[in-house]
């Protein structure tokens, strides 16, 4: 079996450690400390983010949408598949480094999805992105550390309390949807998001989508039109 081989590593801004890109042959892994956040082999859930949300808004004309981590780009090109070509989306990537390795090593990986005419990327924490805006998204997808219960950074902690959660419902309009992916399932923050105004939707999917492989959880909470 092939090795891994360690490309580049780098640190997350604030308080939340070293990520370090590897290689096996043409797979690729993000890990932090121990942990894999991501494999180029493992794309099922984050499709499905964008997917299972288009699902939501297709009724909406010049959607504009927001993916909070750029990740591998799963999200993203499958978010760019069903739009239309009118639509928008930014993309707030906090890590300098992820988009570098996006358009380097990782590049066949991305397919050149980041040239897309309808993609702007944000150099920045998604919660900048989301607090400089009111009724100006259609859909806020966030893959961003390991869902509510934070891994990388204890600032992305923010996005998941009630005032991030009002901040991400002004920041829809309306008939919007917040789509939020996790590594596992976590009943309160199903309450909070229906406290904070949402009707909720919980979503359990794979991994490695119809392939099977873990399980994991995508929260659709939509704004009332009301």
């Amino acid at each position: 079996m092939l090795p891994w081989i360690q490309l580049d590593s780098t640190i997350i801004p604030g308080d939340g450690g070293e990520l370090r890109l590897k290689q096996r042959g043409s797979e690729f892994s993000i890990m932090l400390g121990s942990n894999e956040l991501m494999n180029s082999r493992l794309s099922g859930s984050e499709e499905a983010l964008a997917t299972l949300s288009w699902d939501r808004i297709k009724g909406h004309s010049r959607p504009k949408v927001l993916i909070g981590g750029l990740g591998m780009g799963f999200t993203l090109r499958a978010a760019l598949a069903v739009l239309p070509a009118e639509a928008e989306v930014v993309v707030a990537e906090l890590v300098p480094a992820v988009v570098a390795w996006a358009h380097g090593p990782m590049a066949e990986v991305f397919k050149g999805c980041l040239e897309d005419p309808r993609v702007l990327i944000h150099q920045g924490d998604v919660s900048e992105a989301i607090g400089s805006v009111k009724a100006g998204f259609d859909a806020i997808l966030l893959d961003v550390d390991n869902g509510p219960d934070g891994l990388t950074r204890k600032s992305n902690d923010r996005l998941y309390d009630f005032n991030g959660l009002r901040a991400s419902r002004e920041a829809l309009r309306s008939g919007g949807v917040l789509a939020v992916w996790s590594s596992g399932p976590n009943p309160s923050f199903s309450r909070k998001l229906r406290d904070s105004g949402f009707s909720v939707n919980v979503v359990n999917t794979r991994a490695n989508g119809k392939r099977g492989g873990a399980r994991h959880v995508i929260w659709l909470a939509v704004k009332s039109s009301a």
